[in-house]
């Protein structure tokens, strides 16, 4: 559980990264992966409480990765 956790850091920050470099977003680097990580990081622990998830655990970082970088932004713009 403890290398899942980290390789799930690691792939929502690439995902952050990325979305930005690609022009998906426009946060800015540090807040999109701030996003990416918290949403995975959220996911994470919601799907270990209650034994949910898409399969594997690098499924999981993306799919929660993306989702928050949809949710997030949108919510607070205008």
């Amino acid at each position: 559980m403890f290398f899942t956790f980290f390789g799930t850091v690691i792939i929502a920050g690439i995902i952050g990264y990325a979305s930005e470099k690609s022009g998906f977003t426009r946060n800015g680097y540090v807040p999109s992966i701030i996003i990416c990580v918290g949403g995975a990081f959220l996911f994470f622990m919601v799907s270990r409480m209650f034994n949910i998830g898409f399969g594997s655990p690098g499924m999981n970082a993306i799919l929660s990765s993306v989702g928050a970088l949809v949710i997030v932004p949108t919510h607070y713009r205008k």
